[in-house]
């Protein structure tokens, strides 16, 4: 139950971060693309007001209110798998020792950032091509597919961010 806890506690943190990030840039391609920073996440609430919400410019409660919590509430849904990715395989702070078979373990970095790229691709292949359109993100709606690629990689970044802050953090306090 503590460990249950623990990951979900992690997951809202790393979940906010991520959250936060992914809007935030969403919004600065919203306003190169389209002149508007709401309306990628105006766009996202059509899963609550339908296809109306893609065509909304100006910023709104209605709309993007919604839109934010909406994404908000799957960059936690989506940093839980990342935390419990991370719970099961250890924190994942190696030291970049040799294994028993003679090859390098990764360096302490890359664990976090492989499971935080794991994540993001499998949200992407999940919100974009399994799930009903309905229930797509939105962003794709309002922002071009290099905008999308890097709200992606931002994604990823937020959900490892954490991680990588404790890894810097405990390589300091050692030198």
């Amino acid at each position: 139950m503590e460990k249950e806890r623990s990951v979900l506690s992690r997951a809202v943190k790393s979940g906010t971060i991520s959250g936060l990030a992914a809007a935030a840039v969403a919004s600065m391609a919203g306003k190169r693309e389209n002149g508007s920073y709401a309306a990628p996440l105006n766009a996202t609430s059509h899963i609550i007001w339908g296809d109306k919400a893609e065509k909304q410019d100006q910023a709104s409660l209605k709309y993007t209110l919604t839109g934010f919590l909406l994404n908000y509430g799957s960059a936690i849904f989506w940093a839980s798998f990342y935390e419990k990715l991370a719970a099961r395989g250890g924190n994942g702070r190696s030291e970049g020792r040799v294994s028993s078979s003679g090859a390098a373990d990764l360096p302490p970095v890359m664990n976090p950032l492989c499971r935080a790229a794991a994540v993001a691709a499998a949200a992407y292949v999940i919100d974009y091509h399994v799930i009903p359109k309905r229930f797509t993100p939105g962003f794709e709606k309002r922002l071009s597919g290099k905008s999308m690629a890097v709200i992606f990689f931002t994604l990823a970044a937020g959900l490892a961010s954490r991680d990588l802050v404790d890894i810097a953090k405990g390589r300091s306090s050692r030198s």
